[in-house]
C-alpha cells in the first residue's frame, strides 16, 4: 500500500478515534456504524496485509494475536461470547483494504447471520 489506510491514519492520531485496547503489534476500536451492543474492530499496526488470508499466510502469529485480543476484550467488555469476523473482499463487504477483525458480542442469535 502506497497511502496510508484510515486505521494507520486513526493510529497516528490523524484521525479522531477513541483506542480502546492496544498490544505491542495491534490495537482495537468501536466501529462507527455498530453491528450489534458490542462492535470493536482489532486491527494490526501494519498496513502489509490486505485480508485475514494474506494475514494467515504472511504472519499466522499476528493472527493469533489478534484473535487473543478480541478474546480479551469480548471478556473484558461482554460476557466473554463474541463473533469475530473478517470480511475479505469487496463482495464480502470489505471496504477498507487493511486487514481487521470485527469483534460483535451481546445478545447475538445464530439466525442474526441473514436471510
Amino acid at each position: 500500500m502506497s497511502e496510508p489506510s484510515i486505521f494507520t491514519r486513526i493510529r497516528s492520531g490523524e484521525i479522531p478515534s477513541e483506542i480502546v485496547a492496544e498490544t505491542e503489534n495491534a490495537f482495537a476500536i468501536r466501529d462507527i456504524a455498530p453491528q450489534a451492543p458490542l462492535h470493536l474492530l482489532v486491527i494490526p499496526k501494519t498496513q502489509d496485509f490486505r485480508n485475514v488470508v494474506e494475514l494467515a499466510a504472511g504472519d499466522p502469529e499476528l493472527l493469533a494475536e489478534l484473535v487473543g485480543l478480541a478474546n480479551s476484550l469480548a471478556a473484558e467488555h461482554a460476557d466473554g461470547d463474541f463473533r469475530l469476523v473478517f470480511n475479505t473482499g469487496p463482495n464480502a463487504g470489505q471496504t477498507v483494504f487493511h486487514v481487521h477483525a470485527h469483534v460483535l458480542a451481546g445478545g447475538l442469535e445464530e439466525k442474526s447471520l441473514g436471510a
